[in-house]
Formats: structure tokens, C-alpha cells, sequence
């Protein structure tokens, strides 16, 4: 029987947009930046400001469904060494988070978790928050450091700086090519 939180009934949302929003992180990271910079601050800001409330669902949307890609590779990734994704990835994200008191407020990280924990076991991240009601503004930021955390296994796994954007961004071509 499907279950409702399918990734085929999910609206993969902006996920380009999405997308630009990481990637800049870990280009910011990688450049030595771990303070927002006020500047790209005022642009992300900007930039929000102007999607409206459906645009913002939908970039809303699409990080959840980088979520999801993000945790199927790694699952399989993990899978291919006789390992679980669940085992592996959840408590290092958890006790990344831990360290980011002024992002992620601690309430927020069982949330994250059990996003993670839904997308690792097939399950839509998006539908299954839904279950327990609306995202909460308080949610944005933890949703995007989960992201960019997953962004950033994968990169160390596989050595590539990019990889993580590099294989979205294929993804997304070979999409609008079908």
C-alpha cells in the first residue's frame, strides 16, 4: 500500500532556487566565511522578498526535495558498503547542529532529524513534516543548514567541492531534456 508521504505525490518545488541558495553557502564556507556576510545577507533577503508567499513555498518545496536527493544518494552511496544512511548520517548531522546554537535552535533539530530519517527510508521530507502541521518560520533556517550539511557529506565523500551542486544541477538538464 502507498504511503502518503510518496515522493511521486511531493511538489519538487524550486529547486533551482533552492540550489543557489546552498551553493552559495558552500561556496562561502569553502572561501573561509563563516559569518554571513552582511551583503549577501541583504541579497538573499532581497531575493526572498521578492518570490512572494508561492514562490517562497515552492523554494520551501525544492530544498525539501534536495533534501531527499541529497539523503538517495547517500543512502545509496552507503548501501554499495553494506551501511545504512540512517546510522551514518544522522548522528553527525545532529551534533553538527548541536554546535549551531544562534542557527538551529534545539527544538528544531528532532524535526531535521526525522526529515532526514523520512528521506532515508523513501519518503517524501515535505509530506511528512505536513503530517504534524505547517513549516514554522523558526524551521527555515535548521531546513537549510540540513541541506547544506548533506551538500557537505557529499562533497567529503566523494572529494569534490561541487559534487553535491554539480550532480542537482545534472539532474535538472537531463530533466528539462525529457
Amino acid at each position: 500500500m502507498p504511503s502518503t508521504c510518496d515522493p511521486k505525490y511531493a511538489p519538487a518545488g524550486d529547486v533551482g532556487a533552492a540550489l543557489m541558495m546552498i551553493d552559495s553557502r558552500l561556496k562561502t564556507v569553502h572561501a573561509g566565511r563563516t559569518e554571513t556576510d552582511p551583503e549577501q545577507k541583504a541579497l538573499i533577503d532581497q531575493f526572498t522578498a521578492s518570490l512572494g508567499p508561492k514562490g517562497a513555498n515552492d523554494v520551501l518545496d525544492g530544498a525539501c526535495t534536495l533534501v531527499f536527493m541529497f539523503t538517495k544518494w547517500l543512502r545509496m552511496a552507503y548501501e554499495d558498503h553494506d551501511r545504512d544512511v540512517i546510522e551514518y548520517v544522522v548522528p553527525s548531522l545532529v551534533a553538527t547542529m548541536r554546535m549551531m546554537p544562534r542557527s538551529v535552535r534545539p527544538e528544531a533539530i528532532p524535526t531535521m532529524a526525522g526529515m532526514v530519517v523520512a528521506a532515508g527510508t523513501g519518503l517524501s521530507p515535505n509530506l511528512w513534516r505536513k503530517q504534524y502541521g505547517s513549516w514554522t518560520q523558526d524551521e527555515m533556517t535548521p531546513l537549510e543548514v540540513t541541506a547544506f550539511l548533506l551538500a557537505e557529506h557529499i562533497n567529503r565523500i566523494t572529494d569534490d567541492p561541487d559534487f553535491a551542486t554539480r550532480m542537482i544541477t545534472e539532474a535538472l538538464s537531463k530533466a528539462d531534456q525529457d
